[in-house]
C-alpha cells in the first residue's frame, strides 16, 4: 500500500491510496463519517481493474483531516483487536 496526497489544506485532504479497494475504502469512510468533526468523507475507484481509490475527507474546521484519519484508524484498529478477543472466548468456550 503507498499512499499519495494529491490534494491538502486545512480543512481537507484528498489522497490516492494504491493496492488497495473497496473492503478498506469502505470501513475507513464509515468510520469517519461516524466522527462529528468531519463534515465530508468518501471514495471513489475511477477504474475497477485499477486498485488505486481516491479518498476525500473534509473537516469542520475543528480538527484536522490528517487527525480525523489517524482517529478513524485508530479506532479501527480497537476494534478489530476487541473482534479478534471475542473471537478467542467463543473458540476456548465451544459455543
Amino acid at each position: 500500500m503507498q499512499l499519495k496526497i494529491i490534494k491538502r489544506d486545512s480543512n481537507s485532504l484528498v489522497m490516492e491510496v494504491d493496492g488497495e479497494g473497496h473492503t478498506l475504502c469502505n470501513l475507513l469512510e464509515s468510520v469517519l463519517l461516524e466522527d462529528e468533526d468531519v463534515e465530508f468523507a468518501s471514495y471513489s475507484i475511477s477504474h475497477p481493474l485499477v486498485a488505486k481509490p481516491v479518498i476525500t475527507v473534509r473537516t469542520k474546521g475543528n480538527k484536522s483531516p490528517e487527525d480525523a484519519l489517524r482517529e478513524a484508524v485508530r479506532k479501527i484498529l480497537e476494534r478489530g483487536r476487541m473482534l479478534r478477543e471475542e473471537f478467542e472466548k467463543a473458540f476456548k468456550s465451544g459455543k
